[in-house]
């Protein structure tokens, strides 16, 4: 620490460039502290700290025997507190998740201790170093940000275990999901509703989900015990009702619990498959030569669709070229809102069909490929529908939300059914045909990233910098932190390094994320573990992607 602060002691008044002159590690006595980059000006993105803390100095070693979903939601609660303990000065700051709880790198539980990863915006009078302020923030108030977030007695006790625990009992209901054939759960009491389109906070007097008796299942957790609530199961499962009684609110709570939710959140009886994608139309997207013969075909003027590409896609065709795009990485649950769909690549009605022949048609709808997907792929798909009932005619569960409330209707959707039988004609003209992997050109990434100065960074949630390129991933609605889109570009960064061309990029991304993932990436404290699922569609995205075709 003496030596740091002779350092900044010389640097009163200088340029600020002159704060490059602190990088390094230094030793606080009971922990050691790492600055590992400086920012080039006082506008720029804040430094680049870490602070490690032996084990044996926090009174926390006994996380370290801990499960994997215990020592996440630990790490997490950490960060969480140093968060709250910085708020004192306001030049200091670590990445956060929001209410959900990641997989991420602000704090990293190493075999030697605690490492907490933030940033410090160095003070400045104009571009001129304030240092005794930077010694000020450096040597006096950060070390008791990082004692306190580091000391067992410092924290509070009881509400760590209970976000630990909190965060172990959803990974224990997620991992339950397949052995009862659930594609999700959604435990009674949960509240779906939040304040605000731009607020993840649950609403205030919501009121609390209770399942119908028919769906109800009960599963068990290792610290709540036995919990109960609506199981939806694999297959085809309608959600319907009328306007403003909650159907779009459960699929998006449905949606989100893909992650594990804090304490006091209202969603944390509820889990979703991980690989559970929602899709929707995304008019101007690019497409990369895909294979979109499923359920587009004979386009005008002979256009094929075997090997499709394009850098301004149709509302149809994107939301066709995302869910053979989801297929190929897997998904094993689709998440749809017609609201958000395009109409035409839904459905065509019985009288659409009388008018326009299905020769002058080139979509195959999906109400005619969904039955297809759950027979012969084991693709579930969870579908808002309120505008048709011919959905009613593959749907093995239909759901009716009524004052935010589930009622199980599939009785009456099949008395329905045979009461007003549909006279639509199915479309599909071939059999579903499934294909291989696209390959990827992993020099383009890197070319990419040799022009951009190998700039990789998030632009909040929605968009990527990876070289000069920016990535639109505002249609990504499962995303939830700009940390999982920084980890996007690293993961990205990490394939870049293979040579030549790719065969399978979702087998190689998912060695990039197995195990310990964050240890080939940069030491930094926002990241965040990406699914599979989200990284492939980030770069089918990427307007400079290079696949070709599948086979």
């Amino acid at each position: 620490m003496d030596q740091l602060t002779a350092k900044l002691k010389k640097l009163e008044k200088q340029n600020y460039r002159a704060y490059q002159q602190i990088k390094g590690q230094y030793d606080f006595a009971d922990f050691e502290l790492h600055i590992d980059h400086i920012q080039g000006d006082p506008f720029a993105s804040a430094s680049r700290f870490r602070a490690t803390r032996a084990w044996s100095l926090t009174g926390l070693d006994w996380l370290q025997g801990k499960s994997p979903a215990y020592q996440v939601a630990a790490r997490d609660f950490i960060a969480r507190s140093f968060a709250q303990f910085a708020k004192q000065e306001s030049s200091i700051s670590i990445a956060l998740t929001g209410q959900t709880v990641l997989d991420n790198t602000a704090v990293v539980f190493t075999e030697h201790g605690i490492e907490i990863r933030f940033r410090i915006n160095l003070p400045a009078d104009g571009r001129s170093i304030l240092a005794k302020k930077a010694i000020n923030i450096i040597t006096f108030y950060l070390p008791k940000f990082i004692r306190r977030a580091t000391l067992e007695r410092e924290l509070d006790f009881d509400a760590l275990v209970e976000h630990c625990e909190t965060i172990e009992d959803q990974e224990s209901l997620r991992k339950q999901l397949e052995a009862n054939n659930l594609a999700a759960f959604v435990a009674n009491g949960s509240v779906l509703p939040r304040i605000a389109g731009n607020c993840d906070f649950p609403m205030k007097d919501a009121v609390p989900f209770t399942a119908p008796e028919s769906l109800s299942v009960s599963l068990k957790t290792p610290n709540k015990g036995m919990v109960t609530g609506l199981g939806i199961p694999k297959g085809i499962t309608l959600i319907v009702g009328g306007g403003f009684h909650g159907k779009s609110t459960l699929l998006n709570a449905i949606e989100r619990s893909i992650y594990n939710h804090i304490p006091g959140d209202g969603r944390e009886g509820i889990v979703t498959n991980i690989d559970a994608m929602k899709i929707r139309a995304e008019d101007g997207r690019c497409v990369h030569n895909l294979n979109l013969s499923n359920y587009i075909n004979h386009l005008p003027m002979g256009k094929d669709t075997s090997n499709f590409s394009t850098q301004d896609a149709s509302g149809s065709t994107s939301q066709a070229a995302w869910l053979q795009e989801s297929i190929e990485a897997g998904v094993q649950t689709l998440l749809i809102d017609e609201d958000t769909s395009a109409t035409n690549f839904m459905i065509r009605d019985e009288r659409m069909q009388a008018l326009v022949s299905k020769g002058d048609e080139p979509i195959t709808p999906l109400v005619d490929r969904i039955g297809q997907l759950r027979d012969q792929m084991g693709i579930s798909t969870l579908v808002v529908m309120g505008g048709s009932g011919d959905y009613l005619d593959v749907a093995d569960t239909v759901i009716q939300m009524h004052d935010y409330q589930a009622v199980d209707v599939t009785e009456k959707a099949q008395q329905v059914i045979a009461q007003h039988p549909s006279q639509r004609l199915n479309e599909c003209e071939t059999e579903l045909a499934t294909f291989t992997p696209r390959p990827f050109n992993r020099p383009c990434l890197m070319n990419i990233l040799t022009d951009g100065k190998f700039r990789v960074t998030a632009k909040g949630k929605d968009s990527l910098r990876f070289g000069k390129e920016f990535t639109d991933l505002s249609a990504l609605e499962q995303l939830e932190s700009s940390s999982e889109v920084n980890a996007i570009g690293w993961a990205w960064f990490q394939f870049a390094q293979g040579i030549g061309w790719s065969d399978n990029p979702a087998k190689e991304f998912t060695e990039i994320l197995s195990g310990e993932w964050h240890a080939n990436m940069p030491a930094q404290g926002d990241l965040a573990k990406p699914r599979l699922l989200d990284v492939m569609a980030a770069l089918s995205r990427m307007r400079k992607s290079q696949f070709k075709p599948s086979k």
